[in-house]
């Protein structure tokens, strides 16, 4: 497999290409490199390969001229490009199936960029792949290119010695990598696990496999969620103890003060399917606790009666698990008294945010998930039209709106607070 380098520093690759499995496959053939450097391609005595972006701001933007001159001395000296990766924040996350995908390539062209990027007709010139190892900003695309360059190496085969090497690791089979020991058997009073001593490989196949299933779901549960799963397997996570942040999520149903059609501010009543719906949807994600909030008395004395029914009265008996589900709920004059609730039952003033349908929010689902680590958060959801203004002043927060690129943005309430719960919590919190 041919990797070919657009770099302003080929000497960076020297120490990481030259040692260990990567130079062994290189010795071999299985891999090998060649490096272009833009500057060889410019006219100037400076070697410029870098110029002011139009329209003012920081930094350098690296010149379309000598990059593309690079790319066109590729396809005339070998043909070959391959695929032509531009490494950037903006591009495809790289994972473990595309470093599959390129290990299928014969050759495979990486661009490293500097400064503040590419000038932007790069891309309209030639069939550039963007690909981003991670949300977060390095010097150059060196470190980048090395992480692609290693991870589809090590696939190609013949390269890691034994064949099943490459995939017995983590992501390869969606879960990260079960413990490893090796000798001593017993290392300052730690021994090695018997069942890895005992020779009988299903069982030692199967405490790998469940040991993958615990590690991931403690470290990285938002994988799970792509990983090929087994009916056994999900036996063994459901009775893992795990951290459930979700029992520091709040959810309040609020009837007043919410807006109507002429945007003024009124109660209005209360709404079966809302109270099952949510309740349910409460109780299957494990929240902390799940408030209706209205001050009109009647109302309050139905929702009393409805939650005896199901809770402790005949509806237990006849629909036990919806009687589960709804003695999450306390009805609450106010805002304010769940806000009290709350506080008591956590030691913790809840960090209070709204849910709306319009604007664009200062709040996202991630930003709601990091937090509940940290202290309660109580989500309100607006009946009606919507939280009434003084009511999202009052907050400390307003989440971005379920569907906030589209133009039609009318869920129910019950189905957006689904929605909204499920995107913070996902199954694994």
């Amino acid at each position: 497999m041919q990797f070919t380098i657009v770099t302003l520093f080929p000497e960076f690759f020297d120490s990481a290409l030259g040692c260990g499995l990567m130079a062994k496959a290189n010795e071999s053939g299985l891999v090998s490199f060649a490096f272009k450097n833009p500057r060889e391609f410019t006219t100037d005595k400076h070697h410029t390969v870098d110029d002011r972006p139009y329209g003012g701001g920081p930094g350098m933007v690296m010149m379309a001229d000598p990059l593309a001159k690079t790319l066109r001395s590729i396809q005339e000296s070998s043909g070959k490009p391959g695929r032509i990766l531009m490494m950037a924040p903006k591009g495809r996350p790289f994972t473990q199936a595309m470093a599959r995908e390129l290990a299928q390539e014969e050759s495979v062209t990486i661009i490293c960029g500097r400064y503040e990027g590419f000038d932007a007709r790069l891309e309209e010139l030639f069939a550039i792949e963007p690909v981003s190892i991670g949300d977060y900003v390095l010097n150059g695309g060196e470190t980048a290119a090395l992480s692609v360059i290693e991870a589809t190496s090590r696939l190609v085969p013949g390269y890691m010695g034994h064949e099943d090497s490459g995939e017995e690791e983590s992501f390869s089979a969606g879960l990260l990598e079960y413990p490893h020991y090796t000798r001593p058997d017993v290392f300052e009073g730690l021994e090695v696990p018997e069942i890895l001593k005992s020779g009988d490989h299903k069982r030692i196949a199967e405490w790998r496999r469940e040991q993958a299933l615990k590690i991931t779901l403690h470290n990285r549960p938002d994988i799970l969620q792509e990983a090929p799963l087994s009916s056994n397997d999900l036996e063994i996570l459901k009775k893992e103890d795990r951290n459930r942040v979700g029992r520091n999520l709040f959810c309040a149903l609020v009837h007043y003060p919410v807006v109507n059609k002429e945007k003024k501010s009124v109660a209005v009543s209360l709404t079966n399917l809302d109270i099952h719906d949510i309740g349910r949807c409460s109780c299957t994600y494990g929240l902390g606790g799940y408030y209706i909030s209205t001050p009109i008395e009647d109302q309050r004395r139905m929702l009393d009666e409805l939650l005896r029914h199901w809770v402790t009265g005949p509806g237990t008996a006849a629909n036990p698990d919806r009687g589960e589900a709804l003695q999450i709920i306390r009805g609450v004059g106010y805002i304010e008294d769940a806000v009290r609730d709350i506080s008591e039952r956590t030691g913790q003033k809840p960090l209070l945010v709204a849910t709306s349908a319009k604007g664009a929010g200062n709040m996202n689902f991630a930003d709601i998930r990091h937090i509940l680590a940290e202290r309660p958060v109580l989500l309100l959801f607006g009946t009606a039209h919507g939280l009434a203004p003084q009511v999202l002043e009052e907050c400390d927060g307003i989440l971005r709106p379920v569907r906030y690129l589209d133009g039609y943005n009318h869920l129910s309430v019950r189905t957006a607070a689904a929605i909204i719960i499920d995107r913070i919590l996902g199954d694994a919190l």
